[in-house]
């Protein structure tokens, strides 16, 4: 996974897209879901809540989100997109559907159909170990 996590920065970088695989994942959920808590963000996104705060700092520097404190409990961040951040998803998006082509060449359809299921497979799998260690704790 983290040889596709390196050809997505340098196709992002060809193709004068700033963000990380990361930025933007946090770009797209804010776009269907903005103003999410950060705390929300930082269980989202698997990150831990240092990890999510130097994230989400970097892409307020970059103009991407902002923060506004909650009006109920001044302690707790909402993050909201800006118009920027939506400019930069949305130019990301064919981008990313250009890279995903690259990477499914020559694969048949049952090839894809067989990946997807397997994937998704170990995605539950990793989640309810996941699940069981937080009870555990």
């Amino acid at each position: 996974m983290k040889g596709i996590d390196f050809f997505m920065a340098d196709f992002f970088m060809a193709n004068g897209i700033n963000l990380t695989k990361v930025q933007m994942i946090t770009l797209r959920i804010l776009s269907q879901n903005d103003g999410q808590p950060q705390n929300n963000l930082a269980f989202i996104t698997n990150r831990d809540k240092a990890s999510l705060t130097r994230l989400i700092t970097t892409m307020e520097n970059k103009g991407f989100v902002r923060r506004v404190a909650s009006d109920a409990d001044r302690r707790v961040k909402h993050i909201f997109i800006t118009d920027k951040g939506k400019t930069e998803l949305a130019r990301a998006i064919p981008v990313i559907k250009q890279a995903i082509d690259v990477i499914e060449t020559d694969l048949t359809e049952e090839e894809r159909r067989v990946t997807m299921k397997v994937l998704e497979k170990i995605r539950k799998n990793i989640n309810v170990e996941e699940l069981t260690a937080q009870l555990n704790n």
